[in-house]
């Protein structure tokens, strides 16, 4: 069947957006629509007139610059559904969020996760999360660790914050019972099994790890279990059920609290290798440890959308964490404000593993890091 000729209006927006250097199709274009990421062709025009408003042509020229041929923007596409905020959008945000959470389990042809507290129950979780985790590559630095080194070598000495540092979260002594903890929750991973798992990633500070073994056994003893007050101490049946009950608008102010956030820091990693004294800002601040580096980079792709997700629902389910990030998000766009863009009189750190970290088309420009309207 023969396509129909594409509308005046689809012409007069392919025709636009190539005015802003930016190409599309008027398939592509409808593709956007079927997204709902661009309204129905009747409201792109001013009152009786045939120019574009200023809202569409933007979002239409973003979409342009962000677009891959045969690839999805992914992620991206997430962001102009919580910005308009609409049940429709919402329903689809609401939909994708919940399939990137449960992603491990079709990675690893896993169709149902059996529910209980039976033998038989907990053995399936526990041979569940070795099949997620059997072949997952475990790298000897986390992006902390990189950049770390990176600094080091330009003789620049990161802050830390020792009150919230982690270590590599990646490590395969953290990796296999995070695997566990996010199938059956807490109930499935003992404190003791848990806190033996970080001591052998992070041996040097066995001192503060001794800590937090007193402090649960002295809060049992008390009649507490501080892993069931845990937002993960259901795992990813907890996660998904925080992402289906919240409100529509509630769940997309966290989708763009949070990739405003991450747009934003994909900029100033950028900024970073001309102007390392951004480094030292990001890395001193709590929040640094407790999101930037374990979920605010947000590649493209599924890693990226996995980060979006998991942010989400930490934003939803701590309300103390929502404003911590609220509170760093501030900071840091104070901080690109303040930035000299272009300057190379400091030294020049290796960022190439930063590369792979810009949010956007506009972050790789060092200009707007998320969609306008965000």
């Amino acid at each position: 069947m023969a396509r129909t000729q594409p509308s005046a209006a689809h012409i007069a927006l392919v025709s636009a957006i190539e005015e802003h250097g930016e190409t599309a199709t008027p398939t592509q274009i409808e593709r956007w629509q079927q997204q709902i990421w661009l309204p129905k062709a009747a409201e792109w025009f001013e009152p009786d007139s045939s120019t574009l408003k200023p809202k569409i042509l933007t979002r239409a020229v973003w979409l342009a610059h962000t677009a891959r041929a045969g690839r999805s923007i992914g992620w991206l596409g997430w962001v102009f559904w919580a910005i308009d905020d609409t049940p429709d959008s919402a329903q689809r945000l609401r939909a994708a969020l919940v399939t990137t959470i449960k992603r491990p389990l079709a990675r690893a042809g896993i169709e149902q996760l059996p529910a209980g507290d039976s033998n038989q129950a907990f053995q399936a979780r526990q041979d569940a999360a070795a099949r997620m985790t059997a072949n997952l590559r475990s790298p000897r630095r986390d992006f902390d660790g990189l950049l770390r080194d990176g600094a080091a070598a330009a003789g620049i000495q990161l802050p830390r914050s020792p009150a919230t540092a982690v270590p590599n979260i990646f490590d395969r002594a953290l990796v296999e019972p995070g695997a566990r903890l996010l199938l059956g929750g807490a109930a499935d991973v003992g404190m003791d099994d848990l806190l033996k798992s970080w001591k052998k990633a992070w041996p040097e500070h066995a001192e503060m790890i001794e800590y937090i073994r007193k402090a649960h056994q002295e809060a049992e003893l008390a009649g507490t279990d501080l892993m069931a007050q845990s937002p993960m101490a259901e795992g990813m049946a907890g996660m998904v059920r925080a992402i289906e009950s919240a409100e529509d608008r509630k769940l997309c102010a966290a989708v763009r609290s949070c990739t405003k956030a991450s747009g934003v820091l994909g900029v100033l990693l950028q900024r970073a290798a001309c102007e390392p004294q951004i480094l030292g800002r990001l890395t001193g601040d709590a929040m640094w440890d407790q999101w930037a580096r374990v979920g605010g980079i947000t590649p493209d792709g599924a890693a990226g959308a996995a980060a979006v997700a998991i942010s989400t629902f930490q934003y939803l389910a701590i309300p103390e964490w929502a404003a911590d990030l609220d509170r760093y998000s501030a900071a840091m766009h104070a901080l690109l404000a303040a930035s000299a863009e272009g300057s190379t009189t400091t030294p020049h750190i290796p960022l190439a593993q930063a590369e792979d970290t810009a949010q956007c088309p506009h972050a790789r420009q060092g200009t707007d890091p998320m969609p306008p309207n965000c």
